[in-house]
């Protein structure tokens, strides 16, 4: 996928979740958690942990991966269960996690309104 193609799915899923009361706002602070995420990953692995000699701060469980694996409502509960975690732990996990996990009601209304 281009980078072209990738922005314009980026744009239609904003204008999809807008109509149903998600904001321009909400939406691009979703997407930021989420790429914390894939960031931490992508630090995780080579070749830039061989540089850094950085492990992911985010535990396994919660990690990009285990997202990955999930789909639908099970995607969501997992989601859920991840913020609800990080914004328990200690330093800049508690940064990602706990704003978020305030924020899902909002995306739930959202989703719903899709149904």
């Amino acid at each position: 996928m281009n980078t072209s193609t990738l922005v314009q799915k980026l744009w239609n899923d904003c204008n999809v979740l807008r109509d149903v009361g998600m904001s321009y706002g909400d939406y691009v602070e979703q997407l930021t958690y989420l790429l914390s995420l894939k960031m931490a990953d992508e630090r995780s692995r080579p070749p830039i942990n061989r540089q850094m000699s950085q492990a992911s701060p985010i535990p396994a469980a919660y990690a990009w991966p285990a997202l990955r694996a999930k789909d639908g409502a099970a995607l969501f509960d997992h989601g859920r269960h991840t913020l609800e975690a990080l914004g328990k732990q200690p330093g800049t996990l508690a940064l990602i996690g706990a704003p978020l996990s305030r924020a899902l009601g909002r995306w739930r209304s959202a989703v719903r309104g899709l149904s």
